[in-house]
């Protein structure tokens, strides 16, 4: 879903920015409470922090050189997300929303980190 709604609004940076905002604010406020409704930490059923981090991941790269890169900074997020690498992991394990959110923000940050770096590279090396 974040994908999609990145998607929908990709030429609109004002609209991206809102969306963004809006959708950490739901977050944060909605999942703990989700988490406590479901009677288990990071219940599947929780999903506002996964749609938030891809979300994010993209509106951190480029505009005209995301879609390029759409399917590749997708698959980057859930490895992210899946192998949780240092802080992620530790993040996760913070109790209520800040737990659920974090993790997935900062998964949002690497997979953006990773492309720019590469973006970086890629313009050095056809200079």
């Amino acid at each position: 879903m974040g994908l999609g709604l990145f998607i929908l609004f990709k030429d609109n940076l004002i609209v991206l920015l809102l969306l963004a905002i809006l959708l950490l604010i739901l977050g944060f406020y909605f999942s703990g409470r989700a988490e406590k409704y479901f009677n288990k930490k990071d219940a599947r059923e929780i999903v506002i922090d996964e749609v938030s981090g891809m979300f994010l991941s993209l509106i951190f790269l480029p505009q005209a050189k995301v879609r390029a890169v759409l399917f590749f900074a997708f698959f980057a997020f859930r490895i992210f997300d899946w192998t949780k690498p240092f802080p992620i992991r530790r993040l996760q394990k913070l109790s209520g929303s800040l737990g659920i959110m974090l993790d997935d923000i900062v998964a949002a940050i690497y997979t953006a980190a990773v492309f720019q770096i590469f973006f970086k590279f890629a313009s050095w090396m056809t200079s």
